[in-house]
């Protein structure tokens, strides 16, 4: 009992350390080549061989399809990529995520380079103060992490091949019959799933086949498994998104399990022999500080990943219309107003400078919503609007509040942990623009209260102060006009003295309206001081709609573009 805890709480950590590191190399890879990352991503829109060249060296850059799917799930949803498109990619990151593989597999003792990775990647993330060499240390620490967490692995199941029983029990789980192969390859889907790491499923499947606990066999069948179950991380980022997100998760999903499936069968007869004949030398025994060890088993397991997923790519390439199609199908398309961030909530922790990009386009949808809303507001004050524009400007200003509130928890969450200063900066710039805009949402739905509250009143604005008042709201509207094209990527260039000019000039504007409505109030006309209010109200909104465009067009002219 005392050696089974012993192995639990040994390879539990290592798999800890394992999982850590993986983490902290995908996360430094990212902040350093992010930005190229992503638009190097773009590149598969060009053509379907770009697609799959992007994913492969998209994924060996930073070493985990996991970040991968969680871009494909944005770009998707937000429409910077087609579902087919998608897929390409998908296809290429399967196959570069293989490049982990071989990296365990002919790297020499994992100890030595796990203190060597540690060692320096802690001397450039905590003495050196750029960021591009902090980001650095912080990938080289984590590739330490990963060889020192299969070390203790390794080490881990050490004590099992001096116990008898626990031999015994692993000798009984062979793979000699499909079935068997089966079983195996779906209890490495339900750990994959569990550990969103197909990288720690192999890499344990090949130190226990080179430690001679399990058999080369078992070691093929985890990996067909663990390439569905890495599929996971794309349903967790797509959870409570829109049906395109949805759609991307699905194709990865099922292109992994078709293929594996198809595949499957040709494990013992195909993939087995062609390994141990591509390797003849897979089964020579190497005496090591540890003991006898199967070592050159590794190479193969490698080889035979990185050709099923060469095949499986073969398989999809030529139908990916028809399939994108028949996934179209299985996830049809709601009627949604506008979809929700939600579908990077968890992927947000995976892709920070994708995340950005997402909530740019919700920036942009309100933008838009906006002129919309000023124009309907417009309407209503001239006495041309009808009950459905009324019934428009309080919908949309529902939204966009709901809007508002999921970009700032969004990009909030983003800000809450370790980001490059471009991408926090851009994350603050990105926030602000989102308060402003939903600001001013909420003054035309306030011009539409007043207007309401006139009504009940049984107010009539008389058409001197109708004329005024639809000026003072045309020079606004003009000025938010020309500021809004801005909030978009790329951007012009700002002259942004000229702006505030023009804002100071409608100010001064408003400023004297303002004073000559306040004197129109007589003792003539009861009614004037509670209609005067109303119409203050008013031009009070629209100042106010003059200063948060201003800001606006400060925030962007203060910063880079949007989409640095």
């Amino acid at each position: 009992m005392r050696d089974i805890l012993l192995v639990l709480v040994t390879v539990l950590g290592g798999l800890g350390v394992f999982l850590l590191g993986m983490k902290h190399l995908s996360e430094g890879l990212q902040a350093v080549a992010g930005r190229e990352l992503r638009r190097f991503m773009a590149l598969a829109t060009t053509h379907r061989i770009a697609g799959v060249g992007t994913g492969i060296i998209s994924t060996i850059l930073v070493q985990s399809s996991s970040i991968i799917s969680v871009m494909l799930v944005g770009f998707v949803s937000s429409g910077l990529m087609t579902l087919q498109q998608a897929i390409n990619v998908i296809i290429g990151a399967n196959i570069g995520t293989t490049a982990t593989v071989w990296i365990v597999a002919f790297a020499p003792d994992p100890q030595i380079i796990g203190l060597v990775g540690l060692g320096l990647g802690g001397m450039l993330y905590f003495f050196f103060r750029r960021e591009s060499v902090h980001n650095l240390g912080l990938a080289i620490l984590g590739l330490g992490l990963v060889f020192l967490g299969m070390y203790f692995m390794s080490k881990g199941v050490m004590p099992i091949r001096q116990n008898p029983d626990i031999q015994a029990a692993f000798a009984r789980l062979g793979a000699t019959t499909l079935g068997d192969v089966a079983l195996v390859a779906l209890a490495a889907v339900v750990f994959t799933a569990v550990v969103q790491s197909s990288a720690a499923s192999i890499a344990i499947g090949m130190t226990l086949a080179a430690q001679q606990l399990i058999t080369y066999e078992m070691a093929i069948a985890v990996l067909f498994g663990a390439n569905i179950g890495t599929t996971m991380t794309a349903w967790l980022a797509a959870i409570g998104g829109s049906a395109a997100a949805k759609r991307t998760a699905l194709a990865h999903t099922l292109s992994n399990i078709i293929g594996s499936v198809l595949f499957l069968p040709f494990v013992l007869p195909v993939f087995v022999p062609m390994g141990k004949a591509l390797f003849p030398h897979w089964n020579v025994v190497t005496e090591t500080a540890k003991g006898p060890m199967l070592l050159g088993v590794m190479a193969p397991i490698a080889v035979t990943d990185t050709i099923f997923s060469v095949l499986r790519g073969l398989l999809f390439f030529p139908f990916v219309q028809p399939f994108a199609a028949l996934v179209e199908r299985i996830v049809p398309q709601k009627e949604e107003e506008k979809p929700h961030l939600s579908v990077l909530k968890i992927g947000v922790k995976l892709s920070p400078i994708i995340a950005c990009d997402q909530a740019l386009l919700e920036i942009q949808f309100m933008r838009e919503s906006n002129i919309d809303l000023l124009e309907c507001a417009r309407k209503v004050l001239a006495g041309e609007s009808d009950e459905a524009d009324e019934r428009h400007i309080i919908h949309r200003e529902g939204i966009l509040d709901n809007v508002q509130r999921e970009v700032t928890e969004f990009l909030g969450s983003i800000m809450t942990k370790r980001l490059p200063q471009d991408v926090a900066e851009r994350a603050r710039r990105l926030l602000r623009l989102t308060d402003e805009l939903e600001s001013v949402s909420d003054e035309a739905a306030q011009i539409l209260k007043v207007i309401k509250r006139l009504r009940k009143q049984g107010q009539k604005i008389s058409d001197v102060s109708a004329a005024l008042l639809l000026e003072v709201f045309d020079r606004v509207y003009a000025f938010a006009e020309k500021v809004t094209p801005w909030i978009r990527s790329p951007r012009p260039t700002i002259d942004i003295e000229a702006v505030q000019a023009e804002s100071t000039e409608i100010h001064e504007f408003i400023r004297g309206c303002r004073r000559t409505q306040l004197g129109r109030v007589g003792p003539d006309d009861p009614d004037s001081p509670l209609r005067v209010l109303g119409e203050l109200d008013i031009i009070n909104a629209c100042e106010r709609v003059r200063a948060y465009y201003l800001n606006i067009a400060e925030t962007l002219a203060g910063g880079k573009k949007l989409d640095d």
